[in-house]
């Protein structure tokens, strides 16, 4: 049995690399969110083993590690793409990069205000 376990994770890792190196960086983010909503399922099934009971107290600590682990990766993953998505937001009208909002600093320079 832990032949056979070492060789699944092996070929896993085997097959996600592989797949993960083709894909192009313009994918990479939309990808990488959607396992980050995967991931989410995992740890609803990770809390809901840890509520029916483990054996033993390296299991239990074992999978309180991976349940905070994984959740800094489902909250670290949705705010990567919430930021991601703000960039292609629409700015109001007049505004382009490395402005201001009016009455900002870049306002009261253009305005003749002090620098």
């Amino acid at each position: 049995m832990p032949i056979e376990s070492i060789a699944i994770l092996v070929l896993a890792g085997f097959v996600g690399y592989t797949v993960i190196s083709k894909v192009p960086n313009t994918l990479h983010t939309p990808l990488m969110s959607g396992t980050n909503a995967i991931h989410g399922i995992v740890l609803l099934g990770g809390l809901i083993v840890l509520g029916h009971g483990v054996d033993g107290v390296l299991n239990k600590i074992l999978l309180v590690v991976a349940i905070a682990f994984g959740t800094i990766n489902v909250v670290g993953g949705f705010l990567v793409t919430d930021r991601m998505l703000g960039m292609f937001k629409q700015r109001p009208s007049g505004q382009g990069p490395g402005r201001e909002r009016p009455g900002g600093r870049a306002a009261e320079v253009r305005e003749g205000g002090e620098q």
